[in-house]
């Protein structure tokens, strides 16, 4: 077999395990000899439709087997996958298929708006005319020789700031990401994975599917997460793997199901995208479950750094240690490490860390230094190596010569039982240059006064970090991906009334 890539999972995994179940969705079972048919004979369609070498396949849809037949067969062929995002634009949506050059577009769902994106060659992934074509498709062996450090796929980042980039990930980056969590997740080959964070996701598809299939596991697809669905798939489907971030487990306990639900299956449950706050975690382990979590970034394809179970409790807040293959350093101006304790950038390198971004060499060129990829994540180790994330350094407010990030007063705010969400801001300050400033979204059927949510920092923090105002607000700004969207926030509330100033309508 030529292909070292992810297109040669499905015929490695269907000449060990035929016959174990490789996907489920909505009451469909594909085995691992289904899914390589399956991939083999949609590799054939795709070239029959000009696909070649390099080529970029583009998917739009929710969770799906196509979405992953896709990624499979691009790879088979030596192509390139690029995974949209279904919350975004048309207008969104029509950049990165500009951008990623991709001339040929598979969809599930949303046939009008994959009609707008006026791609060449589009194809509806689902459904009567899909099994068709991929029934009278030949189904004999695709093998083209694609290396560990060819293209596998181009996913774009968020784009809290300016225009999206597309990360490219190698099929070894992808590869090396997977082993990193077979490492230090001590995935089994009986494992069965809840699916429902978008594969258009790096977590959904990399920290989460990806292993499990590597490793001859079950993933079971749905669409979109659904809280009060979750508990008769983890009781029906036995699932001992789980992955999401903090909201979505957050609303897990808040279901009349929580307190009787049968979650004796599940084994693992990984969470990202932000710290897990210590009540949520109490809340699981009353339950006898405990969370992994994790810090990564798409560049990163993207574990970094991995929080295991024994120290949950004893480093909470924290982000870990760098997975088995992966390096991390806290590093200062001049890039050399801080000391324990000091608040310095983070850095990784490893082979999981992308080559560069698509198309921009200038970009590429500025995020690395001497092979190390910089995150601009601000971050401090501990004495034990464990690493906690402190905030973006773009994000951090100098008032009176004091550094302050808003990440450390956002967790605060967060433990206070009132608020759900919460953001914090530098606005201008005549006397201190610049002061933090608090934007809050109650809780439903709360009405938290200002000035007690401010009170309640007292004695958390020190007496500069605590916000000089503090409003209360409908919604925060976010991506298509959940992002907070800070420049958004500035602009919105950059200007708006302090504290003292605000009406009685805002307390």
């Amino acid at each position: 077999m030529r292909n070292e890539g992810l297109g040669s999972w499905p015929a490695r995994r269907a000449r060990k395990t035929p016959h174990r179940t490789a996907l489920i969705h909505h009451g469909t079972t594909y085995t691992y000899a289904d899914l390589h048919d399956r991939t083999t004979r949609l590799a054939h369609v795709l070239r029959a439709q000009g696909v070649r070498r390099g080529d970029r396949v583009a998917y739009l849809g929710p969770n799906h087997p196509s979405y992953l037949e896709t990624l499979f067969a691009a790879g088979t062929l030596g192509a390139v996958f690029v995974p949209l995002n279904t919350r975004l634009s048309t207008a969104e949506l029509a950049y990165q298929i500009r951008d990623s050059g991709a001339k040929t577009l598979l969809h599930t769902g949303g046939g009008d708006q994959a009609k707008e994106l006026s791609v060449p060659v589009t194809i509806e992934a689902e459904g009567g005319r899909y099994e068709e074509l991929l029934a009278t498709a030949p189904a004999d062996p695709v093998d083209e020789a694609v290396g560990g450090d060819d293209l596998c796929l181009i996913m774009y980042t968020s784009g809290t700031t300016g225009r999206p980039k597309g990360a490219m990930l190698t099929h070894a980056n992808l590869t090396w990401n997977a082993i990193n969590v077979l490492v230090d997740h001590d995935l089994i080959a009986d494992e069965v994975a809840l699916v429902s964070a978008p594969l258009f996701h790096t977590a959904g598809l990399n920290m989460l599917t990806l292993p499990v299939l590597l490793k001859g596991g079950t993933c079971v697809l749905v669409g979109a997460f659904d809280p009060e669905a979750t508990f008769d798939l983890v009781r029906r489907h036995g699932i001992t793997f789980m992955f999401g971030v903090p909201t979505m487990f957050d609303l897990l306990t808040r279901q009349p199901a929580w307190p009787t639900a049968d979650l004796s299956s599940l084994r693992i449950l990984t969470c990202g995208g932000a710290p897990v706050p210590p009540p949520l975690i109490a809340a699981y382990q009353e339950r006898g479950l405990t969370f992994l979590q994790g810090y990564g970034m798409t560049e990163a394809a993207p574990g970094t750094l991995f929080l295991d179970a024994e120290h949950a409790v004893s480093k909470a807040g924290s982000a870990g240690v760098p997975h088995f293959f992966s390096d991390v350093q806290v590093v200062g101006p001049d890039l050399t490490p801080v000391d324990t304790g000091e608040t310095g950038e983070v850095v990784v390198r490893g082979p999981h860390v992308m080559p560069g971004y698509w198309g921009l060499p200038a970009e590429t060129e500025a995020a690395f230094s001497d092979g190390w990829f910089r995150t601009g994540d601000a971050a401090r180790v501990d004495a034990d190596g464990y690493v906690t994330i402190v905030d973006r350094f773009k994000d951090m407010i100098i008032s009176g010569g004091e550094n302050i990030y808003p990440a450390e007063i956002e967790a605060a705010l967060l433990a206070h039982p009132d608020v759900a969400e919460c953001a914090v801001i530098g606005v201008p300050d005549e006397k201190w240059g610049e002061v933090p400033r608090a934007i809050v979204v109650p809780r439903t059927g709360a009405a938290p006064p200002p000035e007690s949510l401010l009170a309640s920092l007292s004695g958390q923090l020190a007496k500069y970090k605590i916000p000089k105002s503090l409003i209360l607000a409908p919604e925060l700004p976010r991506t298509a991906s959940g992002k907070l969207i800070k420049s958004r926030l500035r602009a919105t509330y950059g200007t708006a009334p302090t504290l003292d100033e605000q009406d009685s309508s805002q307390r």
